[in-house]
């Protein structure tokens, strides 16, 4: 089995540091970085980029809504053609940058409640759809595997790789949990090894409310502010090996 280990990084702000990025990424195949929108200024990208080519870890954008206040994950009323623009804006950045420095991007995917109202909402889905096409049409898409973003992408010829979460709870519809309500994030080194145990083994999720519900594995994120991230990363890495499955992002 190969799998593809993602973590969102750049996440810094000018003197607010966030993150453990230099200590996740030895264990990573990809990285999603923050593109200037939800967090991420020049220099941290820059210095994201060349963290991850050192390591030989894959680049890939994550756009999200113009909200450094609330760091992405509020919905915001834009129209579709606001939201193409700035998605096109972010990825075209990530791109240029990535290439400055002698990489190539890999993928996009969308940050935050980008990723969630994209998830659910064809509107939103297809603007980010559009954006990634004018830039790179060879670009993957990393999407919940059934979500609208998904079905979209593919439609448009897009390849998408499925993707779940190590430390983020799910609800029966297999949208991820609120971080508004208790339970949303896993913080617990043996929950996460279970969720991730039962995904591999059986391809399926134990949602909050106790279903269990199949579910496509390709690629599993790991956020990297999450408490614990450094060691929680190496656990994860550590346990994806012993089970035999190749850490890959091709």
């Amino acid at each position: 089995m190969q799998i593809d280990l993602n973590c969102d990084m750049g996440e810094s702000y000018g003197n607010y540091v966030s993150g453990q990025d230099e200590f996740i990424m030895p264990y990573i195949s990809s990285c999603n970085i923050a593109c200037g929108f939800h967090s991420g200024d020049p220099v941290t990208i820059t210095k994201t980029i060349e963290l991850a080519l050192r390591n030989d870890v894959a680049v890939g954008a994550h756009p999200s809504y113009p909200d450094l206040q609330g760091f992405g994950r509020r919905v915001m009323n834009l129209t579709e053609e606001e939201i193409e623009s700035c998605v096109l804006y972010q990825v075209s950045a990530l791109k240029g940058m990535t290439e400055s420095l002698g990489g190539k991007l890999h993928h996009v995917k969308p940050h935050g409640a980008l990723y969630n109202q994209a998830s659910t909402d064809e509107s939103t889905a297809n603007a980010i759809v559009e954006a990634i096409l004018k830039v790179d049409l060879n670009l993957i898409l990393y999407a919940p595997d059934k979500s609208t973003l998904a079905v979209i992408a593919r439609k448009k010829g897009l390849k998408v790789r499925g993707e779940v979460f190590a430390d983020r709870c799910y609800e029966d519809d297999l949208c991820l949990r609120s971080r508004t309500l208790d339970g949303a994030v896993l913080h617990k080194r043996d929950e996460v090894l279970a969720q991730l145990d039962l995904m591999i083994r059986k391809g399926a999720v134990k949602t909050f409310g106790g279903k269990e519900i199949s579910i496509t594995v390709q690629t599993i994120c790991l956020h990297s502010d999450t408490s614990g991230s450094a060691e929680l990363a190496k656990e994860i890495h550590d346990f994806l090996i012993s089970q035999n499955v190749e850490i890959t992002s091709d």
